[in-house]
């Protein structure tokens, strides 16, 4: 099977009309999967650099939720999802009726990718509990627990089975957690550890392996969500032998310059199945 291109489409910097038209483009060049994600507060300037560490991050910004349910009515075709949702932003349950209701708008597109957080600015501004990194993931492995005894409650029930995929690569907590629920897990081909980026991409792979094992579950049921820099087309071979199912790169607001998608489209399609 060939390897589904998702394009993130960081909903920062610029207007609605600008974020709906790269939703829309998305699809339009042939993307698989179109993914927003869940903050307040930009998490990068407008020219794509980061700020400097303790400098308060400011700028236009939209809700995830809201804008996933337009997305649904605006496409036809492209998965849509967060990559990811904050579990510490709404209700477990809320959360499954809510992507229920957006898999229906969509007729059976949407993902529900969800993650522990992480950005103290969105948590201190909107009054959640921050508490500490390991907390945070004992709260997802709960609301995951929540969640899928939700979803089986929900009437409509949702039009597919929908994936969760789980964003994280902490080896001890949040890939056991993932071998246990998610259906996609989300990295990034960054190095870490002495490793290369692709050297980090199949060790994570591993290690999710090991742990489907050690909880009797079947490695190939969980899809690999890798995210890459969009200029590093070099790479695409390279990520397909680390064991990536998905690649899923970066456009920044407010302009969205889908140029370099384009290339690992074509590159996409390319492939013999």
């Amino acid at each position: 099977m060939k390897p589904k291109i998702a394009i993130h489409i960081l909903p920062q910097h610029a207007s609605y009309e600008k974020i709906r038209d790269a939703a829309i483009r998305a699809e339009e060049i042939g993307a698989d999967i179109i993914y927003n994600w869940d903050h307040f507060y930009p998490l990068f300037k407008k020219d794509g650099s980061n700020w400097d560490k303790g400098e308060r991050r400011e700028g236009k910004h939209f809700e995830c939720w809201t804008m996933l349910a337009s997305w649904a009515e605006v496409t036809s075709k492209v998965e849509i999802g967060p990559l990811v949702t904050c579990n510490s932003y709404r209700n477990p349950e809320l959360l499954a009726d809510m992507c229920r209701t957006v898999d229906h708008i969509s007729n059976g597109r949407a993902i529900l990718g969800i993650g522990s957080g992480w950005f103290e600015q969105d948590y201190d501004e909107f009054g959640y509990e921050f508490g500490t990194a390991l907390w945070r993931l004992e709260e997802l492995e709960k609301a995951l627990e929540r969640i899928v005894a939700r979803i089986e409650k929900l009437d409509p029930q949702p039009i597919r089975k929908m994936p969760i995929l789980i964003g994280g690569g902490g080896e001890k907590v949040t890939l056991r957690i993932t071998a246990k629920y998610a259906d996609r897990w989300h990295g990034f081909a960054t190095p870490e550890k002495g490793r290369s980026g692709m050297e980090t991409v199949s060790h994570k792979n591993e290690v999710l392996d090991n742990w489907c094992k050690e909880i009797g579950r079947n490695p190939k049921e969980i899809e690999r969500s890798i995210g890459v820099d969009k200029e590093r087309i070099d790479k695409a071979d390279e990520l397909i032998a680390a064991g990536a199912t998905e690649i899923t790169l970066s456009v920044n607001g407010p302009d969205y310059d889908f140029g370099p998608i384009k290339d690992w489209v074509s590159w996409r399609d390319s492939l013999e199945v």
